[in-house]
Order: structure tokens, then C-alpha cells, then sequence
């Protein structure tokens, strides 16, 4: 028996392809490729190449017997694009990830498989099939996990091309139902926890005290979340993670978090009014005294990367500097800021669609910085210049200074992120409609 040679495909959006706006200072190594190969039982004498368009080129001349891709929303067209250049050189092509859980139906006419959900133990499946060529049009992968989740196979991408090849997922899935978030409908509202012990064998293994956490809510189940922290205490790791705002409200888990090395959370602030929150149904952050949050997480050492969204149905234009005013007072550390996106599936784009308010149509534009809809109290230009001006004001050396300067031993790591930052903010003007989906360089 032959090695069956498989390569796996990552497109990337115009604003990201080869380091792209964000650079390596922000640019961690992402799992989905390297769990996918990891799920490849080595009976088939598999023969495995990654791609990632983040960091390098994805080469046309690919030799293989089977070729995966995977997608979000924003890539979708470019992931079309190369399945239909792949199919034309007569390989397989299948797709999973986020759109084509969501998009099944649209995602299957530019494919000759789609995987509906995760796709880490299906591959046994698919190349069963492949080889008595039979493949199925459509894999479900809405099962529950009756195997160990696999290590990454992270020996497969360059890890010097990231800030850190030490990213980990202890579980999948959120139990928050955010009106515009597609995670939600992804997984149906399903959370996945690894076996504890699973995960700090892992932990132990990675060289270096850094590790990011890339759970989009490490602490959505606070007890599973608690007796994690405990574990990793004798690691010594700093670690870096996502996190919903009220994890203050939990003493105990807030005070193990910081023993387990604990040193920045992504959090979802998303506003600056109660109306807006009402609108996101970010129910959870309305009671949060903001100011109390930023004091309690700087006093124990944890710089936080704060997320705001703009373009809710309160959100008028006077949103833009009320919440860049609210981010150098609160002194966030990392402050990003997005356009509400009606990604398919989510109750968002149910509700714009309804009300015909849905206006662009190419999915590369749905990257969370352009604006895809009618807004209610501004237009769709004025959205889009009053994000990239909070952008610009925000990182403004100046407005740097003012969040980021005090005695803390995270100030270094801090200047190199807002640098990363700053940098990804003088470009987005650059990246128009024309730009966002030219996909010319892949041949038909």
C-alpha cells in the first residue's frame, strides 16, 4: 500500500494572506489544520502537507490524493476558487469549518464533500470512501466525542512564522447566545471540555513559560474552569486566553485563574451603552461596573485585550467617540474594534435578512471590518469611517501611552501588540471593495 498523500488548505482574507495587516505580533499558530492531521489514523501511511495562507503562499502545482479546506465566512469565495482549480487537476476536494457548517447547501456546489460540523474523527471515514471512491456529499460531524480529542501534529507548520506555536483548546463551543455570533449556532449551543489531565499532559510538553488558550470562553463551565486552574499551578506557565466580563463575579475562580499564571484575557466588552448591549443580547455584561473590572484585572497583573462592536440598531454616530473615550478612560491595554457582521446562521443575519437590510452579497466582505448591511441611524459609509476612525484614534502614540504606561512587567508585551496594532489600522483604509475580492491570482 502506497502513502496516501492529503494536504490541507487554510485560504486567507485579503486584510491577512502572508502575515498580512496584524503581522507576527499578533499572529499565534491556529490548531485547525494541524487537529485535522492529527485525526488521520496512521493505517492509511498518510503523507500530510499544511498550508496556511496567513503565513505563506498556497502553491498551485499541489500534488495529492485528497485535499481539505477550511473556511469561515470572509474566505469563502477564495476557498471556491481553489477547490475549483484543485477539481480541475482531477483531486478530491473537501470542505469544512464555519461557513460550510452553516452554508452546507452552497458550500457542496463548489466541492465534492462538505463536512457539517467538526471534522476531527471523520477522516477515518472520508478516506474509506476516498479509497472505494464513494465519496458521501455531505459528512456529519454533530456527534458526540467518543474519542480523545488528538494532539496538534504542530511539526507540520513553521512554527518561527507565529508569535507562539504554544496555542491549546481545552474546550469547544459556548453556552452565551449572542445574537450576532456565529460559535453559537455553529455548535449548537454543545460545549466540549477535554479531559483535564488530557490537557496538562499537553501543557507539559510545550517548551517556553507562554501559552494562549484559544477557547472563545475558557471559563463558559466555572467549575470544569476551576479544577483546570488548579492543575495548572505548579506549571509556572503565563498563560493568555478569552473570557466573558463577569468572571469577577466569581471570586474563587477569578483567584485561581491568577495563581494558575493568568497574564491577559481576551474580553468581549462590545459596548459602551446598556441599549447596545440589549441589542447584541450581551445580558451578561449590563450589571459589570467596567471601571472595577480593568482595576481588579491590572492589580493582579492581567492586561486585557478588550473587543468592541459597532453598528446595533441604538448605535448612532456620536457611538464612534463615546467608546474610544471609554477605552483610554477604562486604560484597556489592547483595544479592537469591529463592525457588526450578519455571519449566515446567526439570529442577526435572520433578522437583517427579514428586513431586507442585508446589501452586500460577497462573503469575502464579511471579514468584521466593512460594513455588509443598512444601518439604522447612519449609513452603511458613515459605519464604515467611524471604525476605522476609532482605529486610528486608539492608536495614536499619544492614546498608546495613556492605556499602556504603568510599572508592569507585561509593558514589553504590551508595546510590541499595540505596535502590531497601530500597524493594522493604517492599513484598512487600504482595503477596499475592489481589493477584498479580487481572487484573480488563482487561476480557472
Amino acid at each position: 500500500m502506497r502513502n496516501l498523500k492529503i494536504v490541507f488548505l487554510s485560504p486567507a482574507g485579503a486584510m491577512h494572506r502572508h502575515s498580512g495587516n496584524f503581522g507576527k505580533s499578533l499572529h499565534y499558530a491556529p490548531l485547525t489544520l494541524t487537529t485535522l492531521a492529527a485525526g488521520i489514523d496512521e493505517k492509511y501511511l498518510p503523507e500530510i502537507k499544511i498550508y496556511d495562507e496567513t503565513i505563506e503562499e498556497i502553491p498551485l502545482d499541489i500534488d495529492a490524493d485528497i485535499i481539505g479546506i477550511t473556511t469561515i465566512t470572509g474566505t469563502a469565495p477564495r476557498s471556491y476558487r481553489y477547490s475549483e482549480y484543485f477539481r480541475k487537476k482531477g483531486i478530491p476536494v473537501i470542505m469544512g469549518g464555519t461557513h460550510p457548517t452553516l452554508m452546507p447547501n452552497e458550500v457542496a456546489q463548489y466541492c465534492d464533500s462538505v463536512v457539517v460540523g467538526q471534522g476531527e474523527f471523520l477522516w477515518d471515514e472520508i478516506l474509506d470512501d476516498l479509497k472505494n471512491n464513494n465519496l458521501k456529499k455531505i459528512y456529519n460531524g454533530h456527534k458526540p466525542y467518543e474519542k480523545k480529542y488528538p494532539i496538534p501534529k504542530r511539526d507540520l507548520m513553521d512554527m518561527k512564522k507565529f508569535i507562539t506555536g504554544n496555542s491549546i483548546e481545552a474546550t469547544k463551543g459556548c453556552v452565551n447566545d449572542c445574537f450576532f455570533c456565529a460559535v453559537y449556532a455553529v455548535n449548537k449551543g454543545v460545549h466540549y471540555k477535554r479531559e483535564i489531565k488530557d490537557v496538562i499532559a499537553e501543557l507539559e510538553k510545550m517548551k517556553g513559560k507562554n501559552v494562549i488558550f484559544i477557547d472563545v470562553n475558557l471559563v463558559a463551565d466555572k467549575e470544569y474552569a476551576k479544577n483546570l486552574f488548579k492543575e495548572m499551578i505548579p506549571l509556572k506557565k503565563w498563560w493568555f486566553g478569552l473570557s466573558t466580563a463577569d468572571v469577577i463575579t466569581d471570586e474563587e475562580l477569578f483567584k485561581l485563574m491568577v495563581k494558575s499564571g493568568c497574564k491577559g484575557l481576551l474580553i468581549g466588552f462590545e459596548a459602551v451603552t446598556e441599549s447596545s448591549l440589549n441589542d447584541m443580547n450581551k445580558n451578561h455584561n449590563k450589571k459589570l461596573d467596567y471601571s472595577y473590572l480593568m482595576k481588579k484585572m491590572h492589580s493582579n497583573g492581567i492586561s486585557i485585550n478588550g473587543t468592541f462592536c459597532f453598528g446595533t440598531d441604538s448605535d448612532n454616530k456620536d457611538v464612534f467617540k463615546r467608546t474610544v473615550d471609554k477605552v483610554l478612560e477604562l486604560k484597556i491595554d489592547l483595544p479592537r474594534y469591529s463592525i457588526m457582521t450578519p455571519f449566515p446562521g446567526t439570529k442577526l443575519y435572520e433578522t437583517l435578512e427579514s428586513e431586507k437590510r442585508i446589501f452586500e452579497r460577497d462573503w469575502s466582505m464579511y471579514d468584521v471590518q466593512h460594513c455588509v448591511f443598512k444601518p439604522k441611524n447612519m449609513s452603511p459609509n458613515e459605519l464604515d469611517e467611524g471604525n476605522i476612525w476609532a482605529w486610528e484614534e486608539t492608536y495614536k502614540n499619544l492614546s498608546i501611552a495613556k492605556r499602556i504606561l504603568r510599572f508592569d512587567i507585561m509593558l514589553p508585551i504590551a508595546i510590541l501588540t499595540n505596535a502590531g496594532y497601530k500597524n493594522y489600522a493604517k492599513k484598512l483604509r487600504y482595503f477596499d471593495r475592489k481589493r477584498m475580492t479580487d481572487n484573480s491570482d488563482i487561476p480557472l
